[in-house]
């Protein structure tokens, strides 16, 4: 392969990166602005949608599974949001760098979530969750599109890690 059309290919999985990063970005924030304004969840707090499956709503002012919401006050958003974005950067740059197609995909799934998270930061002052799963007495965190695109993302990257067969990266 001849370098322009090595670097050809470089863009190309670059900008599949940007349209998962837009596609998540934009599935989030359709979802939330449904969530809030047409389904009316903060009216209704909670609605079962299957016997392990309901939407409850969920202002999360911490970060994962609500760690320092308290100790940071009235700063604690801006300090996330500002966190966030800072680490979205870097991701970003790694996204434009990388040449291998899952994981130009999977950093655009998790900037995608990042920045929907930070929307919602900067605009309500926390993150929007509803997604919440429930089985037999166990229960998970309430949670996001933008979550469970980072958290997807994120297991993608630790499986082309752990199971990458070319060790120069």
């Amino acid at each position: 392969m001849n370098i322009v059309s090595a670097h050809s290919a470089k863009t190309k999985h670059w900008l599949l990166g940007i349209v998962m990063l837009v596609l998540v970005l934009v599935c989030d924030q359709l979802s939330k602005y449904w969530i809030l304004n047409i389904f009316d969840l903060p009216e209704k707090r909670s609605v079962e949608i299957l016997p392990f499956l309901n939407f409850t709503m969920v202002w999360n002012k911490a970060i994962t599974f609500g760690m320092l919401g308290d100790a940071l006050g009235q700063y604690a958003p801006i300090i996330f949001a500002v966190v966030a974005f800072s680490i979205a950067v870097g991701l970003f740059v790694w996204m434009i760098r990388a040449s291998k197609r899952c994981v130009v995909l999977s950093l655009g799934a998790i900037i995608g979530g990042a920045v929907g998270n930070i929307i919602d930061r900067v605009r309500f002052g926390a993150v929007v969750d509803f997604i919440h799963l429930h089985v037999s007495g166990w229960s998970w965190y309430v949670f996001n599109i933008a979550d469970s695109a980072i958290v997807c993302g994120v297991g993608v990257l630790l499986i082309d890690a752990f199971f990458r067969k070319d060790s120069k990266h």
